[in-house]
C-alpha cells in the first residue's frame, strides 16, 4: 500500500464532506470545493474520516492512490484553515499596493502592473516588508496564482531585484571582472 494514501482523512469540526463515487464536495468557514477524481480508486465516508483505496496493484493505479488522498486532504485543509503564499519584491523603486481587491505592482515597467484576484483569492500588501500574500482556499490555485505574480519580473541573479517566494534562494553570478582589472594594453 502506499504510505500516504492508506492513511485516512480527518474532517475536523466545522468541515463537511460529501462523498458520491468519485466526485467529493467539502465544505467549511473558508467556501466550498468539489473536485471528480480518475477511476481506479475508492473513495468512503466512514464517521469523520475519509479513506481512499485502490481497486488493483498497476502501477498508474498506485500513483493515483497517494494523489488522490493527498488531493482530499488539501481541499479538507484549505475549507478549514485556507492556504498562503508570501512573495518578497526586491529592488530600488520596486513596490507592491492595492487598488480595491486588485494587486498593483510597481516593478519597473512604464505602466504599472495590475493583477485581478480570480474568485477565492485575495491579496495581502505589507508596504514596509515589501511582501505580497496571496490567500485562499484551494491549493492548486494559490501557487498557480503566486507563480503568475513571480513570472511579472522574475528575480535576476546578478543583483537579486525582482519578485521571489519568501525564502526563495536566488542563484548569485559575478557581474562584469574587467573594471579596473589586469588586462588591457601595454
Amino acid at each position: 500500500m502506499s504510505r500516504i494514501g492508506r492513511l485516512p482523512v480527518v474532517i475536523p469540526s466545522g468541515v463537511q464532506v460529501g462523498v458520491d463515487g468519485l466526485s467529493v464536495t467539502v465544505k467549511g468557514p473558508r467556501g466550498t470545493l468539489a473536485r471528480t477524481f480518475a477511476p481506479g480508486v475508492q473513495i468512503t465516508l466512514e464517521g469523520n474520516q475519509v479513506q481512499v483505496t485502490r481497486e488493483s496493484d498497476e502501477p498508474r493505479i498506485k500513483a493515483l492512490h497517494g494523489t488522490t488522498r493527498a488531493l482530499i486532504q488539501n481541499m479538507v485543509t484549505g475549507v478549514s484553515t485556507g492556504f498562503t503564499k508570501v512573495l518578497e519584491i526586491e529592488g530600488v523603486g520596486y513596490r507592491a499596493s492595492m487598488e480595491g481587491k486588485n494587486l498593483v505592482l510597481n516593478v519597473g515597467y512604464s505602466p504599472p502592473v495590475v493583477v485581478e484576484p480570480p474568485a477565492g483569492i485575495t491579496f495581502e500588501v505589507e508596504e514596509r516588508t515589501r511582501q505580497i500574500r496571496v490567500i485562499g482556499a484551494d491549493a492548486e490555485q494559490v501557487g498557480q496564482i503566486a507563480a503568475d505574480i513571480r513570472k511579472i519580473r522574475p528575480p535576476e541573479p546578478y543583483k537579486g531585484k525582482g519578485i521571489h517566494y519568501l525564502g526563495e534562494k536566488i542563484r548569485r553570478k559575478a557581474g562584469k571582472s574587467g573594471k579596473g582589472g589586469k588586462g588591457g594594453k601595454k
